[in-house]
């Protein structure tokens, strides 16, 4: 038993220097890439990590010299983890014939897409950094080039890496002390064992002050900088400040009095809009849908100048949401009918909210957290704004929920009949109701509601006075996250007024508000929505750009949208007799998803509901277009290329071999190496002269190089011998002439 463990301690210390490389890289490589926390999904950087690692494992478990067994083991692995991590919708039924087959392939390829790429991008670095980095120089460059990413990406980005960097330091140190006892191992042998049989001293020190160097550094108390970045100076000599960013998100100074700018997203307050923002694209959930739509969250209904604040006017018949039951509304069902649309949740971010998001109204609950998970205490329905509120604050801010399926009944749109329909609701018994959402502050400018009767004045009926604002604002001010403030005179004190008539840019804030009070002036009830824009289906969902225009195009938009903050909007409703809530799309470059009478409803995806995983509503089909044809194609050959050379590794090694170095024996080496050897003497200016031997080169070189005069008389009989001697070098001489050759080499450089 203590044979084998010594064994084993054996081979897992045999090049330790390039294993504990190995880990070294790795461990820079997964630090660097968080500079795309905002961008990458949770799933990517468990595939990233686990690819990086694996291949470090690789690397450690198997011998130095077996690179090529090494690069298809990690491979191996990289898609093995893409295929296990990635979100695929596994078709379980065994295809019958070759062409099921070629189907069954290219269903599942076309899903490692991108995560496959991402992998192998890795992989390769991982691999191409562990052959390069055999120098100081070349350690020191990969170190530098981190940390200049990292450092360029803190000062720039909402993203805090000042962690990824001190790590990155101090892997850096590390590895430059085994650099250090690499070296003196290589050519102090004698004081390496020497070493060895105290190996508490030698550890316990480098670990100790290594240590005491990281914490302090990363935990010292915030302080002024003594010395400045470049940038930093230059904005300041400017009179400009450097936005200061805390955590992974950007801080939001829009608090009163002050006009900053902050991360996209969905905003906790609305009393005071205005300023700019930073966009984020970090995911924030994904919506497995039968419809394309927006996710509606709130509705404000008074607005006071400044921004908007929640009314207290149909606060009443407030209702316990229960499971599968139909909610109840304030109105008759749409006089156009409606259309069912069946929504899945699944959050990706942390973050609380104090509403369900969906397509607007929600008619069922089907169930929050799992389908066997009762519905939480805090959840109610308002009819009267037509918001999922959680009212239990340890749920909204603790335990939001991470998934739920809504199903909600979409009013169909029906532009004529609209046309014919009046704006509110009739009645004197409904003056109060319609007084509620026609409110306006009485600081408002009367240029407000003239700019609004002049807009509208060919408008024959409500809904087309509707559609004039909205075109209105989409086609004469211009969308922009960073609205130009100094262009305000300072003279108005109200947010529309200011934004038509001075700024005349902004963006969905600014249009969404805008139209809401204006039409609120024209006498039509409207009130101002929040919540997220569609989002982003994958390509695959649609096909290739040929058929965007052919009958395969998804005319419901079904499928699975990713939702990021970047996606955070706000909008308008206005109420129509016998339809409801209208919505309203005043932001240019916007468009808004209506339903329509033709469409047809898609079937609810499948969900696994113990693990809240989202399967994709569309499920793939035979028949399939060119492009995946190909990456099918492809990714079968590459299977069948990977299991041959497998197969038949030892004949492919051996044929590399004598492709490269023709019948490379041990002196093949041995001669090879030397001339490794004299390309960088050469480099060095010690170039031998066309009529020296290799002996009297060697000589002439001992003699400036005094120091060096032993490894070069070393080097040369192991020359002479391999060159010229019939008896082959063994493969162990061979591997010990090369060490020699090597320590030679970083001598000189």
């Amino acid at each position: 038993m203590k044979r084998g463990l010594k064994g084993f301690a054996a081979y897992l210390t045999a090049d330790w220097y390039e294993k504990l490389s190995s880990v070294f890289i790795a461990v820079i490589l997964a630090n660097t890439i968080a500079i795309f926390e905002s961008y990458w999904w949770d799933e990517t950087y468990a595939i990233a990590y686990f690819t990086i690692f694996m291949a470090a494992a690789v690397d450690v478990l198997l011998p130095h010299r077996m690179r090529f067994i090494k690069l298809l083991l990690q491979t191996a692995g990289a898609i093995m983890i893409t295929t296990q991590l990635a979100r695929m919708d596994w078709i379980v039924g065994r295809p019958e014939r070759w062409q099921e087959w070629v189907w069954w392939l290219q269903v599942h390829a076309v899903q490692l897409h991108p995560f496959i790429w991402i992998s192998a991008v890795l992989l390769m670095l991982h691999v191409l950094f562990g052959i390069w980095t055999t120098t100081r120089a070349r350690m020191f460059g990969l170190i530098g080039v981190s940390l200049l990413i990292l450092t360029i990406a803190d000062s720039f980005t909402p993203i805090w890496l000042w962690d990824e960097a001190g790590m990155v330091v101090f892997i850096g140190l590390l590895w430059l002390v085994a650099n250090h006892l690499s070296r003196l191992q290589r050519n102090h042998p004698r004081s390496w064992e020497e070493l060895l049989e105290y190996p508490l001293q030698l550890i316990l020190p480098i670990a100790l002050v290594l240590s005491v160097l990281m914490t302090v550094g990363l935990n010292m108390p915030s302080l002024s900088p003594i010395l400045q970045d470049p940038y930093t100076i230059w904005k300041e000599s400017r009179g400009e400040k450097v936005r200061v960013f805390i955590g992974d998100k950007g801080a939001d100074s829009r608090t009163p009095g002050s006009t900053g700018n902050a991360s996209s997203g969905y905003s906790r307050s609305d009393e005071l809009l205005g300023g700019g923002f930073e966009y984020d694209y970090s995911p924030m959930m994904t919506v497995s849908t039968s419809h394309r739509s927006y996710w509606r969250g709130e509705s404000k209904s008074i607005y006071t100048g400044d921004g908007w604040v929640d009314g207290d006017a149909e606060a009443d018949d407030i209702t316990r949401v229960q499971k599968g039951v139909e909610l109840s509304s304030f109105d008759e069902p749409p006089a156009a009918g409606s259309i069912q649309v069946d929504q899945i949740v699944t959050m990706i971010r942390k973050d609380s909210y104090p509403v369900l998001f969906a397509a607007s109204p929600v008619a069922k609950v089907n169930w929050v957290g799992n389908d066997k998970a009762p519905i939480p205490n805090g959840l109610i329905w308002m009819p009267g704004s037509l918001e999922l509120r959680l009212l239990d604050w340890s749920v909204q801010y603790e335990n939001y929920p991470k998934a739920y399926s809504l199903t909600s009944s979409v009013p169909v749109l029906d532009e004529a009949a609209l046309r014919s329909s009046q704006a509110g609701w009739p009645g004197s018994a409904n003056a109060a109701r319609n007084a509620f959402y026609l409110q306006l502050p009485d600081t408002l400018p009367a240029r407000v509601k003239e700019l609004a009767e002049e807009v509208t004045s060919e408008g024959t009926n409500d809904y087309d006075r509707a559609k004039l604002l909205e075109a209105y604002l989409q086609l004469n001010y211009s969308y922009n996250n960073k609205p130009d403030e100094s262009k305000l005179t300072g003279t108005s004190v109200d947010f529309v007024d200011r934004f038509l008539f001075e700024l005349q840019e902004g963006y969905c804030d600014y249009f969404s508000t805008s139209m809401a009070v204006m039409a609120r002036s024209l006498g039509l009830p409207a009130r101002w929505v929040k919540g997220f824009a569609p989002g982003a289906l994958p390509v695959s969902a649609y096909g290739p750009p040929e058929e965007y225009m052919g009958e395969e195009l998804n005319p419901t938009g079904a499928g699975t949208y990713t939702v990021r903050n970047s996606d955070a909007h706000s909008w308008v409703e206005i109420y129509f007799e016998g339809f409801g809530w209208i919505p309203f799309e005043a932001t240019a470059g916007f468009s808004f998803p209506y339903s329509v009478a033709e469409e047809e409803t898609e079937p609810l995806p499948e969900v696994d509901t113990d693990g809240a995983e989202v399967s994709s509503p569309n499920a793939a089909k035979g028949g399939s277009n060119g492009k995946v044809w190909a990456w099918s194609s492809v990714s079968l050959l590459a299977a069948a290329a990977a299991a041959w050379l497998i197969l038949r590794r030892g004949q492919v090694v051996a044929a590399w071999r004598k492709l490269r170095h023709g019948s490379y024996t041990s002196n093949d080496r041995i001669v090879i190496e030397t001339q490794k050897l004299l390309r960088i003497c050469k480099k060095r200016g010690m170039e031998r002269q066309e009529h020296e031997t290799m002996r009297e080169a060697v000589l002439r070189w001992s003699q400036s190089q005094k120091r060096l005069r032993d490894d070069f008389r070393a080097v040369l009989d192991g020359f002479e011998r391999a060159k010229y001697s019939p008896v082959i070098a063994s493969a162990e001489e061979a591997d010990r002439f090369v060490i020699k050759v090597r320590s030679l080499i970083d001598q000189l450089r």
